[in-house]
Order: structure tokens, then C-alpha cells, then sequence
């Protein structure tokens, strides 16, 4: 087992764009998902469903995209370093059939706090130039 290292706190500062991704969810991606985390609801593969219950189509888990900005924080920070993450969900992203839903993640420095040697990850997760998390934010211990 790999031990992993923080982030150095001496080398951040507010502003700093720390990850960028972008990440392509399909309907093999929500069968995969559902399949993981036992979320079987039909909004996630029944088109007619989704739309009778007032949605576009068929919607990816919100959970899911929840771990996709996780992802990218983790990714950066090292396993185990990621202290906290709050999202708020703020609108569904549909995931066409065929084709791909494409989610944008960048993760910037809001906040550091010398005392505690922790830094405020700020995500900006967004579909189609919309944000599909609000207030996405990573507390990670550093060096």
C-alpha cells in the first residue's frame, strides 16, 4: 500500500487553479452507478419514467456526480487528505441516449487557514455551461 503525501501549504494561495477535468457520463456510466451503489430508481434508465415524473430524460445519479468532484480533489490531494466535502444540487444533468453527458470540474484555492495548515478546495462542476453543484467545497489537510 502506497502511502500518500498532502498538498504543501507553503505552495498555495487563494486563487490558485489546482485540478481541471472533464468527465463524460453515459448510460453505461448510470447502469454502472446504479449497479455500485445499489440506486436503482428509474430515473436513471427509463426515459418515459423520467419524463412522466416531469424530468428531461433520463437524469445521472446525483451521488454520482457528487464523486466526480470528489474525484478531481482527491486526485490532488492524495487519499485519505480530503477532510470534508459539501455540495448542494442545484439542477439534474440528463444523460442522452445515444451520446454523452459532459461534466466540467475545476477546483480552485478559496481559502486557506495557516493555524489549522488546511485549504478550502472550491469546485465549479457545471453541464452544458450550467453548474450542477452549488457551494461544491473540499476542506484538505496539507503539509
Amino acid at each position: 500500500m502506497t502511502e500518500s503525501t498532502s498538498p504543501s501549504f507553503a505552495g498555495l494561495e487563494v486563487g490558485l487553479v489546482v485540478a481541471e477535468r472533464e468527465v463524460a457520463l453515459t448510460r453505461d456510466a448510470l447502469v454502472r452507478y446504479a449497479g455500485a451503489s445499489g440506486d436503482f430508481n428509474p430515473i436513471h434508465y427509463n426515459d418515459v419514467f423520467a419524463v412522466e415524473v416531469g424530468l428531461p430524460g433520463v437524469i445521472a445519479h446525483g451521488m454520482l456526480t457528487m464523486g466526480v468532484g470528489a474525484s478531481v480533489v482527491e486526485e490532488w490531494a492524495g487519499a485519505g487528505n480530503v477532510a470534508d466535502y459539501q455540495v448542494r444540487f442545484t439542477r439534474p444533468i440528463p444523460v442522452p441516449n445515444p451520446g454523452e453527458a459532459v461534466v466540467s470540474v475545476r477546483a480552485v484555492i478559496g481559502a486557506l487557514d495557516e493555524e489549522r495548515r488546511t485549504a478550502r478546495v472550491d469546485l465549479t462542476v457545471e453541464h452544458d455551461g450550467a453548474r450542477v453543484l452549488g457551494k461544491a467545497q473540499a476542506v484538505v489537510d496539507c503539509e
